[in-house]
């Protein structure tokens, strides 16, 4: 292992999509994003909704890889990141047209005035916008960088 490297793991509830090294890693927590290089300090954090940035060392010729990813939780220590998400998409595999649809749907639901747990409801759906707006940038972004 080279000493500016980390070993960074991004495993899902179905599969490990990642076990490399990475130089350095941009990580959304739930309040905010996260950077870590080698040598960072221990941290526990829950992982938000959003893009996640992995840089590749110069050397492996893989320069930096996005993904998307919801929920979970990070974990650092001994130079060691683990990413446990709910839900982790490389950027690459995400389809425009499925997110402009995802996006679509979301924007056409109505909550009932009489809905109970209406807050929560609207909090659900916000959260289903967010979802199908990240998606979409991060599949346009995509294309145009010919990924």
């Amino acid at each position: 292992m080279a000493d500016n490297t980390i070993t960074c793991r991004l495993v899902t509830p179905s599969q490990e999509l990642l076990n490399e090294q990475v130089v350095y890693a941009s990580v959304p927590a739930w309040d905010g994003l996260i950077g870590f290089q080698h040598g960072g300090s221990p941290l526990v954090s829950r992982l938000g909704l959003g893009k996640l940035r992995l840089d590749f060392p110069a050397s492996s010729g893989s320069g930096s890889r996005l993904y998307y990813v919801e929920d979970g939780f990070v974990e650092m220590g001994h130079n060691e990141l683990v990413i446990l998400a709910e839900r982790a998409i490389p950027a690459e595999e995400l389809i425009e047209s499925d997110a402009k649809a995802e996006l679509a749907e979301a924007e056409a639901r109505v909550i009932p005035e009489d809905a109970p747990n209406k807050l929560e409801a609207v909090e659900q759906l916000t959260r289903a916008k967010e979802r199908a707006r990240l998606k979409l940038s991060m599949a346009q972004n995509s294309k145009a960088a010919g990924v």
